[in-house]
C-alpha cells in the first residue's frame, strides 16, 4: 500500500470513529511522533513477541 493510499484509508477510518475516541487517537499519534525509529522498532518487536507467545504466557501465568 502506498503512502497516499494509507493516508486515505486512515482518513476514511477517522471519519467513522466516534467522537469520544478521537482524542485518544490524537494522543496516540502525538506519542508516536515523539518516538525515535529505534523505539518504534523495539515496540513493534515486543508486540510481535507477545502475540506469538500468547499461549505460552497464559500457561506460565497459571
Amino acid at each position: 500500500m502506498t503512502l497516499i493510499e494509507l493516508r486515505t484509508e486512515i482518513q476514511k477510518a477517522l471519519d467513522n470513529v466516534p467522537e469520544n475516541v478521537l482524542q485518544s487517537v490524537l494522543d496516540y499519534l502525538k506519542q508516536a511522533q515523539a518516538q525515535s525509529p529505534d523505539q518504534i522498532r523495539r515496540d513493534n518487536n515486543f508486540k510481535k513477541i507477545l502475540a506469538e507467545d500468547k499461549e505460552l504466557l497464559k500457561r506460565l501465568a497459571k
